[in-house]
């Protein structure tokens, strides 16, 4: 997968670091050249001097070809233009935007952006947002046996009852929606932007996944 991260910070350069080490491919935006001495020597991404809010600074990023947009600047405003642009300018389909005002919230959810709030950040939260079908998951039993996994709700599953997705090895336990979460109910349908949590074996995740996304598993 091709990323783009802006915002070289604390964060910033940890999320880059990390998803250079996974062997994706990484470009990374910020404002000061400076900024680029966080990233260590083993770092192969490219590195952009520029805002992530600049038509130009994107397009050099490699935002044509990006799988998913990390905005993880210091600022609310700066990181909600970045990912509205990559969202609807350049329909980037995963896209997640750190915060530090959580009431502005349910504003990124209804613009069909996830978010990770300052105060509840860790990267693989944010991974698990840009990469959905990761198999890294939020929990899993001692012997590995069972896991707990978010999915980004696909377009064809919106309009649906949540509970057509369960099977003798799935349950979705709970949703995501405006950054609140609910308890799964037989009447729940789902949304643009629902974020599903799903305990799942893990040997049938593979085909989970397959039929989930509507793609035929390989």
């Amino acid at each position: 997968m091709h990323i783009i991260v802006i915002g070289c910070g604390r964060v910033g350069s940890e999320l880059a670091t990390r998803l250079s080490a996974e062997n994706h491919s990484i470009a990374i935006i910020d404002k000061s050249e400076r900024a680029f001495r966080r990233l260590p020597d083993s770092f192969t991404g490219q590195a952009v001097v520029g805002f992530g809010f600049d038509r130009d600074h994107l397009l050099q990023a490699g935002i044509l070809h990006a799988d998913a947009v990390a905005a993880v600047t210091s600022g609310d405003n700066s990181n909600i233009l970045s990912a509205r642009i990559a969202k609807e300018t350049f329909a980037i389909k995963n896209v997640v935007a750190r915060i530090y005002d959580p009431r502005r919230a349910v504003i990124y959810q209804r613009l069909g952006i996830q978010t990770v709030a300052t105060v509840t950040w860790t990267t693989e939260q944010a991974i698990r947002r840009l990469i959905p079908d990761s198999i890294n998951p939020e929990w899993s039993d001692p012997a590995g046996k069972i896991l707990l996994v978010e999915r980004n709700i696909p377009d064809n599953r919106c309009g649906t009852k949540i509970e057509g997705l369960n099977t003798k090895q799935a349950r979705v336990v709970m949703v995501t929606r405006a950054n609140v979460a609910r308890l799964s109910n037989p009447e729940l349908i789902g949304q643009e932007g629902d974020v599903l949590h799903i305990l799942i074996e893990r040997e049938a995740l593979k085909d989970f996944d397959a039929n989930f996304s509507g793609k035929e598993s390989e």
